[in-house]
């Protein structure tokens, strides 16, 4: 008998390794820092559209629920709607069912962690609808943040024994197991709940309160290994779905970027921050010329201390960097307006999910080459696509 007490033993040797990930990501971004970096800089805000407050996803790989959540709300405010915080962990949550049923088919053969991409979001909100962030926190163990380490290894562990298949075939029970480790740690999801002085379900909540329709919004990438303008499967650790994206070249990719924020839409981005030049504190992230390993002393030190000249990025190097696990898929963010540094380059401003704890309140500023080489994916309503590159792809 694979007793309660020899579950905890199997669980506890192994680390919930996203929510890890995530915090080691976070500490060791603290080092890529100077001081006084936000007076050497002088922003200016081009474009910058109305988004929700800044949010923080504790000690969880959820990044990629935050951002698209909030990414979200946004599309709420473009659509004349009032603003509605949506349950980050209600989608996380529905997510982490399904990927554990996709575990099981695949026998073990996926990624599992609390990773995720923004298409889960959009699969989520098709498949189980939406709820305020009052209606279901997700924090039902006395924590007022994430911390989500612990649930991650009990799962882990749960699902490593159901694909053993002790009993020679699977039982119709595992899931509702699985779902119960889940639930006891986030909370039941509610099956209805009143909002502003009406009864509604997830799915009617979605529907006539939201009011999305989530086969409007696509996600690109760019590699050059696959035929621009057609789609493919991001080979990345956490497309655990295996949902493909659109290709088009590097220069494109900040052509819609760029489209998208001119015309009201805001975008989802996904990608690489593990860069010694992307500092979290100084909220600055750019592409230096020259390798930062091959900076003397005094160059690094002057890292953030003002605007440099950036390397100019091809679809070579965006290739390369991703072939050889320098652009990885680290971190999901909200991109929500343009501004211009004293010198006049442009930069994107990038609403972050780890609290208002850095120079500029949680956001920060992210160079257009910057984007062109550490993307891993974008998402973004169709209709915000330029027209010639949407007629490209037959969006």
């Amino acid at each position: 008998m694979y007793s309660i007490k020899s579950f905890f033993i199997a669980s506890s040797l192994i680390i919930g390794a996203t929510s890890f990930a995530q915090d080691n990501l976070v500490n060791s971004l603290k080092i890529n820092a100077s001081e006084n970096s936000k007076a050497a800089f002088q922003f200016t805000d081009v474009v910058n559209i109305e988004n929700t407050s800044i949010k923080n996803q504790g000690s969880s790989g959820t990044c990629w629920s935050y951002s698209a959540n909030s990414f979200l709300e946004s599309e709420m405010i473009r659509m004349g709607k009032k603003p509605i915080e949506l349950s980050q962990i209600f989608s996380a949550r529905n997510a982490y069912v399904e990927k554990g049923r996709n575990y099981v088919r695949m026998h073990g053969a996926v990624t599992l962690g609390d990773g995720g991409a923004f298409h889960d979001v959009m699969n989520m909100y098709k498949k189980y609808g939406a709820v305020p962030q009052s209606m279901y926190t997700g924090l039902n163990y006395g924590t007022d943040k994430n911390k989500f380490a612990e649930m991650g290894a009990l799962t882990e562990a749960f699902l490593k024994a159901v694909v053993t298949n002790p009993n020679g075939e699977l039982t119709p029970n595992w899931e509702k197991a699985y779902a119960a480790i889940i639930d006891s740690y986030l909370g039941q999801t509610p099956k209805s709940f009143d909002y502003n002085g009406k009864k509604y379900t997830p799915e009617s909540f979605a529907k006539e309160v939201v009011g999305i329709n989530a086969d409007d919004y696509v996600e690109i990438s760019s590699l050059q290994e696959y035929p621009y303008y057609s789609k493919f499967v991001l080979m990345v650790p956490d497309n655990w779905a295996f949902d493909q994206v659109y290709n088009v070249p590097a220069n494109e990719l900040t052509d819609i970027i760029d489209n998208a924020l001119k015309t009201g839409y805001t975008v989802a981005w996904g990608g690489d921050v593990s860069e010694k030049t992307f500092s979290w504190k100084n909220g600055v992230a750019y592409v230096p010329e020259k390798k930062v390993e091959d900076m003397t002393a005094e160059e690094k030190a002057d890292l953030f201390k003002g605007p440099k000249n950036e390397m100019k990025v091809t679809d070579e190097a965006r290739q390369k960097a991703f072939d050889n696990y320098t652009t990885t898929d680290d971190h999901g963010m909200h991109i929500v307006g343009i501004s211009k540094d004293q010198n006049g380059k442009e930069y994107y401003i990038v609403k972050n999910s780890w609290g208002a704890t850095n120079d500029y309140k949680g956001y920060l500023y992210m160079t257009k080459e910057f984007v062109k080489y550490k993307t891993t994916d974008i998402m973004l309503h169709k209709n915000a696509i330029p027209s010639a590159i949407a007629k490209k792809l037959k969006v």
